[in-house]
């Protein structure tokens, strides 16, 4: 096993604790409807999708519609921002930017056996302004979304951990 340093076991140890407990290890009931566990990951996907296009278009509540209420943001360096206001009013802010730029790739979505959670995980490239130099930036790294189905059966994220790599 590779060294994965602080953050790479601070992130397994994340995705392991939202994750665990997502199936009894017993099969789905014949009575109950298990959703396919390729259109949950498709559904997860173009959630995905309709964030990344929002940015571009500049659409906090766009990017907001893939949230769920009891969401919790983690980015690196910065304290958790919870709940769904405090969030979107954080895409506002992010999206008055004019270099804003979000781009992700190396998309993989694990669905738990019961299709109410999935792990998306992708690598992500996040171009910005630099508030010290005023320039645009760019920073690359890891986005892990845990997706919750809503009590209206949407997949939306619960939990969300950004975490920048050192740029290649």
């Amino acid at each position: 096993m590779r060294n994965l340093g602080v953050k790479g076991v601070l992130l397994a140890c994340v995705v392991m604790t939202l994750t665990a407990g997502c199936t009894d290890g017993s099969p789905p009931s014949r009575t109950s409807a298990v959703p396919d566990p390729l259109e949950v990951a498709r559904e997860v996907k173009a959630a995905i999708k309709t964030h990344v296009d929002a940015y571009a278009a500049r659409d906090p509540a766009k990017a907001a519609s893939i949230l769920a209420p009891d969401l919790v943001v983690m980015f690196h360096g910065e304290a958790n921002v919870v709940g769904l206001e405090k969030n979107t009013a954080a895409l506002k802010a992010q999206m008055s930017d004019p270099a804003i730029k979000l781009e992700v790739s190396d998309e993989t979505v694990d669905v738990a056996a019961s299709g109410d959670l999935a792990v998306y995980h992708a690598t992500y490239r996040f171009t910005f302004t630099n508030p010290a130099t005023k320039q645009p930036a760019t920073e690359v790294g890891n986005w892990v979304a845990v997706f919750k189905r809503q009590p209206n059966g949407a997949m939306k994220i619960s939990r969300d951990v950004i975490s920048d790599t050192p740029v290649p």
